[in-house]
């Protein structure tokens, strides 16, 4: 019964309260979707590193295989085979089959 009088007895505090424990409701949701954007945005970020990641490893197995097949092809120092026809006249091989 001292339960009754006392809840009776200050009606203004209890609607303070209330008005005050739905505020805090609020706040707390407004804290929670703030923090799940700044999560999901994580998630995005690290994703595109990912991405990143995976992309910058398959040039380099990329530029291997390519760096395997040039040395096994044997040394390419830049010169081209050419034949003197006389005078001025030059006839030039394998210069257009370089890949």
């Amino acid at each position: 019964m001292d339960q009754q009088k006392t809840r009776g007895a200050k009606p203004a505090l209890r609607s303070l309260t209330a008005i005050g424990g739905a505020i805090a409701a609020a706040v707390a949701v407004m804290v929670g979707v703030v923090l799940a954007f700044v999560f999901a945005a994580t998630v995005v970020v690290v994703g595109l590193m990912l991405s990143l990641l995976v992309g910058l490893a398959a040039f380099a197995i990329r530029a291997g295989r390519l760096g395997r097949r040039k040395a096994s092809a044997g040394p390419d120092d830049g010169v081209i085979e050419a034949r003197h026809l006389g005078g001025h006249h030059w006839v030039a091989y394998g210069w257009n089959e370089r890949a």
